[in-house]
């Protein structure tokens, strides 16, 4: 089957890579389905620590920096447990994992944990219970309580992606969940529990959504959503790996390998699922503009992670979606309802030898403190993992093997991924989150694992990155399947924590403790009649330690997840906080002199400084009379 046709090459430098990329496409296509997100650079040589173990597993360190601590049991996550077809992952639904997102259900200043779960054949057919999503909420002592039952959010499908955010501006946050099946908008009733109005909504479609973005791209005040699609996929008639006659009641055969030994199949050569872009209309209903808006997707590309983010620094969310062995798209916003497909034109399509990878993860960050948006994609074993330097002029370039992250990750199957300041000095991190997805590999001498550790970065000023080694016994040396995670202060200490929800197993909840005694300061933001009230697509520049950083408030992103909505930052050595810049989704810029540094401001557009926390309490409410400086309004650049 040959691989479709991008919706948009553009003009400029990329145009001959792009060229290059759907040549050898063409040549190399295949009329099976091929092995499941197969990485385009060759097999790579295999790596083994001193104990003879294959890198993804091992290369363990006995002393070092501890990072984080594994506090699954102690915070009571560890009874919970994902599930996701069957062991053996015979087929492709079996393999790509669900997300997990972070949200302030009812609204007490601390984060809950909602985690995604698979299903089972027998439970798609009734002949069996479907395993569970789960609420845990957080109890401010280090421990959650599942209050799934009572809260209503089991979601008894097969699911993926989780996008959190306020659609209806109520001031509580709702929850997006994608599913094999129909999708669930599970809406917030600020009392504890949640009713799914999907239906009503218009947003359930019906084959295989996978990852979803709450952003207001048409300037109304009302979040809109996107949904990517994976495959169109028929449960009843999957590809079987293995050559050779077959039943006529059987699955079909196909040749899949990995290295010369079957594997499941796909994506490679299986019919992909459109992409789809529902407008909010203000009462409870959506509107599907995906073709209007250009975002439809008509190639059927293998939609994974997506991200609302405003890339070009123009004050409008631009469209980003990482897809699976398929070029990545970047939508431009244009600021008449459509988006410009700008992919090839930006670089973000390809990687910087010309091909399209296996991309998973998709991070958005300011690694720089150059006040714009890089990309990182995590990506298949056998490949390295991109960091996309945003150059200004929507001009991307792959600077993965400059900055120092290429070689190490390269064993590794990546997903959900992290651009945080681990460890507060001001410059943003990496972290990766990786799996197999080929329970095979570990039957084979390739070097690779199917349950692997996650990586971790320091960051030297954007400049270089350099790798942190796992010491036994801490977070980094815990070995799961990994798939999606989610980043955020958990337990309200100005650290960003890691939860990660892999394939088949119980959560893993990473508690930073880290030993910097470095200041910081967060912020959430809530705004006013023309912005979403949750904030989300609002940007934050902070003014302070000598340095100007930028966080934005996002709705999905790492692996088919939504992070911490709270703008951080880490402030270093110095007690001065500094001043914050809001360019908030109204067009309006405020500016706020912080007041005290280790606070959650609460920061209300128009209003200032509404409140605080100091970790579990509220703060003295002299910290709470800080009011922005005159409202500027900004206007919209024309289209």
């Amino acid at each position: 089957m040959q691989r479709p046709k991008p919706a948009c090459i553009g003009t400029g430098p990329f145009v001959l890579l792009a060229l290059l990329s759907l040549l050898a496409s063409a040549a190399g296509a295949q009329n099976t389905p091929q092995a499941s997100g197969n990485a385009s650079g060759p097999p790579h040589a295999a790596i083994y620590d001193a104990q003879k173990r294959p890198i993804t597993a091992g290369g363990f360190v006995d002393t070092g920096p501890v990072v984080f601590e594994d506090v699954t049991q102690a915070a009571g996550l560890a009874g919970w447990q994902h599930v996701m077809g069957t062991p053996q992952k015979k087929y492709i639904l079996e393999t790509d994992g669900s997300g997990v997102g972070l949200i302030d259900y009812d609204n007490d200043g601390w984060l809950d944990i909602y985690l995604v779960n698979g299903s089972t054949y027998k439970a798609l057919e009734g002949q069996e219970p479907a395993p569970h999503s789960a609420l845990f909420h957080n109890n401010h002592d280090g421990t959650f309580t599942d209050v799934t039952a009572r809260a209503g959010v089991a979601n008894d499908r097969w699911g993926f992606g989780v996008a959190i955010a306020d659609y209806d501006n109520d001031g509580w946050p709702d929850i997006f969940v994608a599913n094999f099946g129909k999708n669930r908008l599970y809406h917030n009733n600020h009392d504890g529990t949640f009713t799914d109005v999907a239906e009503k909504a218009g947003v359930t479609l019906g084959n295989w959504s996978d990852g979803a973005t709450w952003g207001d791209y048409d300037g109304d005040g009302r979040l809109d959503l996107f949904v990517s699609g994976y495959l169109h996929y028929d449960v009843k008639n999957q590809p079987l790996a293995g050559d050779g006659p077959q039943d006529k009641n059987s699955a079909p055969r196909a040749f899949c390998q990995l290295r010369g030994a079957p594997v499941m199949c796909g994506p490679r050569g299986l019919p992909g699922e459109p992409d789809h872009l529902f407008h909010n209309n203000g009462d409870g209903t959506f509107t599907d503009v995906s073709v209007k808006a250009g975002v439809s997707d008509p190639g059927n590309y293998y939609g994974f992670t997506t991200v609302f983010a405003d890339v070009n620094n123009d004050g409008k969310v631009d469209l980003l979606v990482a897809n699976d062995s398929s070029p990545n798209y970047l939508y431009l916003n244009k600021g008449d309802g459509t988006f410009e497909d700008q992919s090839y034109v930006s670089g973000f399509a390809l990687n910087k030898d010309g091909r399209e990878i296996a991309s998973m993860g998709l991070a958005v960050g300011d690694t720089r403190n150059k006040g714009f948006l890089d990309l990182l994609v995590t990506d298949f074993s056998d490949d390295y993992k991109v960091l996309y330097r945003n150059n200004g002029d929507l001009n991307f370039s792959d600077v993965s093997d400059q900055v120092g992250i290429a070689q190490i990750p390269v064993p590794f199957l990546g997903w959900g991924a992290g651009l945080v300041d681990y460890d507060n000095d001001g410059w943003k991190d990496i972290f990766m989150v990786n799996g197999h997805v080929y329970p095979e590999v570990d039957q084979h001498d390739w070097g690779t694992t199917y349950a692997q550790r996650p990586l971790l970065f320091h960051s030297f000023k954007g400049e270089k990155f350099e790798y942190v080694p796992p010491v036994k016994g801490s977070g980094l040396a815990v070995v799961t399947p990994g798939r999606g995670a989610a980043f955020g202060d958990l337990f309200n200490d100005g650290k960003i924590d890691v939860i990660i929800n892999p394939v088949d197993g119980p959560p893993v909840l990473l508690r930073n403790v880290s030993q910097d005694k470095h200041h910081w300061v967060e912020l959430r933001l809530i705004g006013a009649a023309k912005s979403p009230r949750d904030a989300v697509g609002a940007t934050v520049y902070l003014n302070a330690n000598g340095m100007r950083q930028r966080e934005d408030v996002l709705s999905g992103g790492s692996f088919i997840s939504t992070n911490d909505p709270r703008a951080h930052f880490g402030l270093g050595d110095t007690k001065d906080p500094g001043t914050a810049e809001i360019h908030w989704p109204s067009g309006l810029r405020e500016t706020v002199r912080l007041p005290a540094v280790d606070r959650i401001f609460t920061l209300t557009e128009g209003k200032g400084i509404t409140g605080a926390l100091c970790g579990a309490r509220a703060c003295a409410l002299k910290f709470v009379s800080r009011r922005p400086r005159p409202e500027v309004p900004v206007p919209t650049p024309a289209p």
